[in-house]
C-alpha cells in the first residue's frame, strides 16, 4: 500500500466554528487503516463536532476531511450515504432507542442497511454482545442498563457492520 493508501482519514487545517464559540482552529490528523482511534478532551472542546464533520453531518469553514481519499464535504448525498455505510461512530450520551430491547438496537442498522437473513443477523448480534462483555443482555431493554453497559450496547451497534 502506498502511504495515502495507509490512511483512512486525513484532517488538513479543519476549522469550525459556532455563531458564539470558534471550536477547531485548524486542526491537523492523521488516521491509519486499520487503527481504533479514541477523541478524547475537554466537555466542550469539539468532539463530537469533529466527529460531524468526519460524518458530513456539519460542513467545515476552512481546511478538510478526507476518508478514503475522498473529501467528505464535496460528495453529492448518494455518495455521502455510501461512505456512512461504511462508518461506525459512538457518541457520548450512545443513542439508544428506548423502546426497542437491547438486542433490536444493535440489529437495527443492519436491517436498515442490508439484506441479510434474520437467522445471520441473530447470531452478528450476540456475537457482537459477547465481543463488549455482555452475552446475556439481549433481551434487557435500554431502562435496565447500566450507563457503562448502554456504552457497550451503542459500541456493539456501531460495530455490527464491522466498518
Amino acid at each position: 500500500m502506498t502511504p495515502q493508501q495507509d490512511t483512512l482519514i486525513e484532517i488538513s487545517g479543519l476549522k469550525f466554528s459556532y455563531p458564539s464559540l470558534d471550536v477547531l482552529k485548524g486542526l491537523d490528523l492523521a488516521v491509519p487503516r486499520g487503527k481504533v482511534v479514541a477523541i478524547l478532551g475537554a466537555s466542550g472542546c469539539g468532539k463530537t463536532t469533529l466527529l460531524r464533520l468526519i460524518g458530513g453531518q456539519l460542513r467545515p469553514a476552512a481546511g478538510h476531511v478526507k476518508v478514503e481519499g475522498k473529501i467528505i464535504h464535496e460528495l453529492d448525498t448518494n455518495a455521502l450515504y455510501e461512505m456512512r455505510r461504511k462508518m461506525g461512530m459512538m457518541f457520548q450520551q450512545g443513542g439508544l432507542f428506548t423502546d426497542i430491547s437491547t438486542f433490536e438496537n444493535i440489529a437495527f442498522p443492519m436491517r436498515e442497511r442490508t439484506k441479510l437473513p434474520e437467522e445471520l443477523i441473530h447470531d452478528m448480534v450476540l456475537m457482537k454482545l459477547h465481543s463488549v462483555g455482555l452475552r446475556g443482555a439481549h433481551g434487557l431493554m435500554p431502562s435496565e442498563l447500566s450507563g457503562g453497559m448502554a456504552r457497550r450496547v451503542a459500541l456493539a451497534r456501531a460495530i455490527v457492520l464491522d466498518p
